[in-house]
């Protein structure tokens, strides 16, 4: 009985899948435009049999309109059953947009595909109007082909991760195009990405790194400038941390996934996203942009040198260079970190246990450089304290009403004193930094000076008054008096 009912089982499933197969079959064949172009060695007709629209019973004259049933070119092509023949500018994803845009048509067909693709466009940088003012730069069939249109998962769409480059290169690859639009675009863009990590591992067939569309979207695309940009300053972080902060996803690279969380507490980071500074590096800052790439032992000096030129000039000078060249040591980053960055105070210099020149010096191991950083540790403490010492005062001769501009002017270069010897730390020079110090102390020491005498002259003045009220009063007193008995002695 089993037997029988396996193979009654499998007669029915046979019997289905024949009917099902001369349905399909019987729908398609129906595509007389189809037949006909096909019989002529047609390129799209050709093209058309491998696309996804085909496979879904999608007729040419769903898209050129007409009759497709009839192999009557008159009556086929007859604009009064709605023929347009080929759809020019922005008809073109108006068309597409006929289902794509459509949540019913969709679901009849069982899609799961988003319906906003051609609202998206129309806000992206590629939905503005071309040179000629007539219809967008770009049309659906742009980057996905009119014809043998596949789905993006398919290798063989243009907007599959293994030819996405290509498909982007081919506009802004092309200097000519490109001038058309924007002259200051650079064309590099797609050279650049082949020699990043992203693209070296992406021509050795990986699908998973990060191609164009992971970083720029495909539909949204935005300018650079554009605040809703995935690749605006403030988005870029979040836009790499996709990827980068998903440790399933990229457990086979070995590489950290907390670069992001880091980030955000760094100093570049808390000035990027709590103080608004757009002027603070991002990833692409230090890793670049199309050729991003974890900046090399020899480099990351020259990465950090971009925005704190003078820093890596003194560092360059300075004995440490070449500790660090025969250490391998990555230069900067030894000290200060990568992704964390923390905001260099006072407290790193020196040989407490809290200092950065402690991880090398102490007192038995490199010596010399544990007697420099300890020096200059209590130099700067000593201007620190300085500098609070002339603040407090020139606040108090304020407070006071005294006239203490000048004063309070020099302070300016007190603090100027001390930014410049944190700066001349990295040459690791005492001399020279001694020299920045002393200039800050005896700054420090003229403002101490002259707001110290602005507040004994506000004592001064303050006793004086006192004493000149004194003694009028006691003149006052005594006039009265002498008064009050000159006229009793009148009256009497």
């Amino acid at each position: 009985m089993d037997i029988l009912r396996k193979a009654l089982l499998s007669i029915l499933v046979f019997l289905f899948c024949i009917f099902w197969l001369n349905n399909a079959l019987s729908l398609n064949t129906v595509n007389q435009c189809l037949v006909c172009h096909e019989s002529n060695g047609d390129k799209p007709a050709m093209l058309f049999k491998k696309d996804i629209h085909y496979k879904m019973g999608i007729t040419c004259a769903d898209c050129h309109g007409g009759n497709s049933k009839s192999d009557d070119m008159e009556i086929a092509m007859n604009k009064r059953a709605g023929f347009i023949g080929i759809p020019k500018g922005d008809d073109i994803s108006g068309m597409c947009a006929k289902c794509h845009s459509n949540p019913d048509v969709m679901k009849r067909y069982h899609s799961e595909l988003p319906t906003n693709q051609l609202e998206m466009l129309k806000t992206s940088v590629h939905g503005k109007l071309s040179i000629t003012g007539k219809e967008n730069l770009l049309q659906c069939i742009t980057c996905h082909n009119a014809h043998g249109i596949v789905p993006v998962k398919d290798k063989a769409s243009p907007v599959h991760p293994s030819n996405v480059i290509n498909t982007c290169g081919s506009c802004h690859s092309n200097a000519k195009f490109m001038r058309a639009y924007n002259p200051a675009l650079p064309i590099d863009q797609a050279e650049k990405y082949r020699t990043s990590v992203h693209g070296i591992l992406h021509a050795k067939g990986d699908s998973k790194v990060a191609v164009c569309t992971s970083c720029h979207g495909s539909h949204d695309i935005r300018q650079k400038s554009d605040l809703k940009s995935k690749v605006y300053k403030t988005n870029l972080p979040s836009t790499c941390s996709v990827c980068h902060s998903n440790s399933e996803y990229m457990k086979e690279y070995k590489i950290p996934t907390n670069q992001y969380d880091k980030y955000t507490h760094s100093v570049h980071g808390i000035a990027l996203f709590e103080k608004h500074d757009i002027s603070a590096p991002v990833c692409n800052d230090c890793h670049g942009n199309h050729g991003a790439t974890p900046p090399g032992l020899e480099s990351i000096s020259k990465v950090c040198g971009t925005c704190h030129a003078m820093n890596a000039d003194l560092f360059s000078s300075s004995p440490h260079k070449k500790a660090f060249d025969e250490h391998k040591y990555p230069e900067c980053e030894t000290c200060h970190g990568n992704h964390e960055i923390i905001t260099a105070t006072d407290q790193l210099l020196g040989v407490d246990k809290n200092a950065v020149c402690s991880r090398c010096h102490s007192e038995s191991q490199n010596t010399k450089g544990f007697k420099v950083a300890k020096n200059m540790r209590m130099l700067i403490d000593k201007l620190e304290k300085a500098e609070k010492r002339a603040i407090d005062l020139v606040h108090e001769a304020e407070q006071k009403g005294m006239e203490i501009s000048e004063a309070k002017y020099k302070l300016k270069d007190a603090h100027q004193a001390r930014l410049e010897a944190r700066t001349m730390v990295h040459s690791f020079n005492l001399g020279k930094f001694q020299n920045v110090v002393n200039t800050g102390l005896v700054t420090t020491s003229e403002i101490t000076s002259e707001a110290g005498l602005a507040v004994k002259d506000y004592y001064y003045r303050r006793y004086g008054l006192g004493i000149a009220s004194l003694i009028i009063t006691i003149l006052v007193i005594s006039l009265y008096k002498i008064i009050r008995r000159i006229e009793k002695k009148q009256k009497s």
